[in-house]
């Protein structure tokens, strides 16, 4: 799933204005390249970023509730318009599309590493999610419309291969740039990349006329992006007195369905759904990648804030589950010749599950190997099993017509399930770290005032410090790191409780058999 980024596949629907024939045997190569380095360039930066959550927070002061527009701007606008993003290559040419998204990925990164407010970082942080939309399906179309269909597979294979271990690499590449040269440089590293990229697009890749007759439901978007975008901030700021947004923000969804049941050519279609496995795979990936964007997200807090992990070793961390994901989902995929895709993703959820369980070991002093390294083992292995089989299921359930908007929704769910889980889970974690300080300051002897300054800051989270010059600091801190250690356990097993429920509609939902699931 996690690859799966083709929003429409051109090869199904070839019209005479974007040309007939695949392009020249020495003009694939650079198709090839280019799409490769582009698509890798958003892989790369949505799991470099993490790493630099902690750095960021404390030189620009932010508290948790704040913090998390960095990552859910990027992912809301994502989500909102990743299906518009392949629609608009089909109707204005892949090229044009494809370079306008470099363009302004490049942009919008290099401006998020000048910003000096986080309400400047918000902004570009979401210009920049909807130059991904923009940028990542059209990489994979670009690939299926100038090869030929012996070549094709061939080519997905090296882009798929090299989007997955970028994606692995970018833990440990955004700890040394977090380490070496501070937060900003995982953003300002892209943009010169970008350009490359861009200017060899526009020398190398020929162009097409894309599908003028082709149209594009941006009501649907739009409306899209109102209901994630009032959705979200109601789960983060609702205790700020944005408690509306939520019931905004359902309405609103509830809008955008009746829409798309009357639109001519809608984003969503909503007879997709009618197929109950292609409900049921949608429906596990949002529970399993909510569980996984989650942990993903307060695991970096936890090692470098509390364990006193740099930069650099906390991304090495994450290594065996991402390599895991990057080689081992081929395999994965092979396995389905034996094993049901029931089967394996019901296993491989319930894997998942047991990983976030054995997350909730670690202490506030617990060493990597005998501690961490064994839940982020086990987690990479069920998620491994996961991915292929999902993708097949997936793509099995709807006719070779709609594989694209398929796809897309796959993709789609996976990212509103990572926006909703950064939201929500932070407000939730924010709330148990405020009674759980409390009660750990109860014990201490501290004057009145300075137990009330930490608790109006608890929303810090792990990064709260206790005022200077006080007696019991090292208690104080202390108490922090075991509090947020408590936080962090329960919302492992909030993240297991999430894993569990995915094997538990694999297997209700999910046919036996990958070549019968759409039947």
């Amino acid at each position: 799933m996690a690859l799966s980024f083709g929003i429409r596949q051109p090869c199904d629907d070839q019209s005479g204005a974007r040309g007939s024939a695949p392009c020249r045997a020495r003009d694939r190569a650079w198709v090839l390249a280019v799409a490769v380095l582009g698509s890798s360039l958003a892989f790369i930066e949505g799991s470099i970023v993490n790493l630099a959550l902690p750095s960021l927070q404390d030189d620009l002061k932010l508290d948790s509730a704040s913090l998390q527009w960095v990552v859910n701007a990027y992912l809301l606008t994502l989500s909102a318009f990743l299906l518009v993003g392949g629609a608009s290559g089909d109707r204005f040419g892949l090229r044009r599309v494809y370079v306008l998204g470099l363009v302004l990925f490049g942009v919008a990164s290099a401006a998020c590493g000048a910003v000096s407010s986080i309400e400047s970082l918000t902004l570009w942080r979401a210009l920049q999610g909807i130059g991904a939309a923009f940028l990542v399906p059209t990489s994979l179309a670009l690939i299926n419309v100038y090869f030929e269909p012996g070549e094709r597979a061939k080519a997905i294979g090296i882009w798929a291969g090299a989007s997955a271990l970028t994606t692995a690499l970018g833990p440990l590449l955004g700890g040394v740039l977090v380490d070496a040269y501070g937060w900003r440089a995982v953003f300002l590293f892209i943009a010169p990349l970008a350009a490359v990229a861009c200017l060899v697009a526009v020398w190398r890749v020929p162009a097409d006329q894309g599908d003028p007759e082709r149209s594009l439901d941006t009501v649907g978007a739009s409306m899209l992006a109102v209901s994630l975008g009032l959705l979200t901030y109601g789960l983060v700021e609702g205790s700020a007195g944005a408690g509306w947004a939520l019931p905004g923000g359902f309405l609103m969804f509830l809008a955008f369905l009746g829409f798309e049941a009357r639109v001519k050519s809608p984003m969503l279609p909503l007879t997709l759904f009618a197929e109950r496995t292609f409900s049921g795979a949608n429906a596990m990936t949002i529970v399993l990648y909510f569980a996984l964007t989650a942990a993903l997200y307060f695991i970096p807090f936890n090692l470098i804030q509390v364990q006193g992990y740099s930069a650099v070793q906390a991304g090495a961390a994450f290594l065996p589950l991402t390599l895991m994901l990057g080689f081992g989902s081929a395999f994965a995929g092979e396995q389905l010749k034996r094993f049901s895709p029931r089967a394996m993703l019901t296993a491989g959820s319930a894997i998942v599950a047991l990983g976030f369980l054995l997350l909730t070991i670690p202490g506030a002093t617990s060493t990597y190997v005998a501690h961490w390294l064994p839940g982020i083992v086990v987690i990479g292995f069920g998620m491994t099993i996961c991915v292929a089989p999902l993708t097949t299921v997936v793509m099995a359930s709807v006719d070779d017509s709609q594989s694209g908007v398929a796809s897309g929704v796959n993709n789609t769910a996976a990212r509103f399930a990572g926006l909703m889980a950064v939201a929500a889970m932070t407000t939730f974690a924010i709330g148990l770290f405020e009674r759980d300080l409390a009660e750990s300051l109860a014990g201490l002897p501290l004057p009145t005032a300075v137990t009330d300054s930490l608790l109006a800051n608890a929303h810090a989270l792990a990064a709260l410090v206790p005022p200077t010059g006080i007696a019991d600091a090292e208690a104080v801190v202390r108490a922090i790191d075991d509090s947020y250690v408590s936080v962090f356990r329960v919302l492992m097993l909030v993240c297991a409780a999430s894993a569990f429920l995915a094997s538990a509609l694999a297997w209700l939902t999910v046919q036996g058999r990958a070549e019968t699931a759409g039947g």
